[in-house]
């Protein structure tokens, strides 16, 4: 497997209003906006920090509605073989929401679902003549963690890790809500996974972006139109953290250094 092979290298909002995300986004995360046009395909806006895109905003497709699927974030991880891996996820439990295709000069996706049916995307790169730079890791404005709440957190851990090359990084006995389980790619802690309480109605992936402090960003989020709906809490090794939706209902998260 190659570097990029299990690495999360996009994330991406599917929303009704896309001028309203653009804005609530900007000021709650700090990020800036520019679009991308690809040809045959609408136009794409991208989240940047420092000039370097982390995300990308898109209309929710008219394909889904009605489906009950609400607007949503999405991350995207590399995978040398996107073809081979969709048919891997469908051969062990999982199902392929939409088969592989092709993103002129950008690479080759597809959606597919884990045993329990949270949903992920995955993509071969194109082949790049030039390395775009990428922000730190902790920087304001990328995305600090992944999460999976899951329908078993060991059995979930067990499929991706055989899927993506992750490794169980340690494991955290939380009681009564149970273990949480920290991934790693290439050696770097990259998220977490746990079994979801019975009080979600489904499983699915979350993603936490950094902001400088957890209070400010708190008041943007309110007076954007956005919900907190766990948190503020402090997490072990300092950080803050909180869960929210945003005025279109798509469920984020931030985290941040301090309050």
């Amino acid at each position: 497997m190659s570097k990029t092979h299990g690495k999360f290298i996009w994330c991406e909002l599917m929303t009704p209003d896309t001028s309203a995300a653009a804005k609530f986004y900007s000021s709650v995360v700090g990020w800036t906006t520019s679009e991308m046009k690809v040809e045959g395909m609408p136009t794409y806006t991208v989240f940047e920090a420092n000039g370097i895109g982390v995300a990308g905003l898109m209309e929710f497709p008219a394909e889904l509605e009605g489906q009950g699927i609400p607007p949503n974030w999405t991350g995207y991880v590399g995978v040398d073989d996107v073809d081979q891996m969709a048919k891997d996820f469908a051969a062990n439990g999982g199902a392929v929401r939409r088969p592989p295709q092709d993103i002129p000069t950008i690479g080759r996706f597809a959606v597919v679902a884990d045993p329990h049916g949270a949903v992920i995307c995955i993509m071969t790169p194109a082949p790049m003549e030039q390395t775009w730079p990428e922000l730190a890791p902790d920087a304001p404005g990328n995305i600090g963690w992944r999460e999976l709440y899951a329908g078993n957190g060991k059995e979930a851990l067990d499929f991706y890790s055989k899927r993506f090359g992750w490794t169980k990084d340690s494991e955290m006995d939380m009681g009564p809500m149970g273990v949480y389980y920290i991934f790693a790619h290439d050696g770097r802690q990259t998220g977490g996974m746990m079994t979801k309480p019975d009080n979600l109605p489904m499983t699915f992936w979350c993603y936490y972006f950094i902001v400088p402090a957890l209070d400010a960003a708190i008041e943007r989020v309110t007076s954007g139109g956005g919900k907190v709906v766990n948190g503020p809490m402090e997490v072990p090794g300092g950080s803050w953290i909180i869960q929210a939706t945003d005025p279109q209902g798509a469920f984020f998260c931030l985290v941040a250094p301090k309050r």
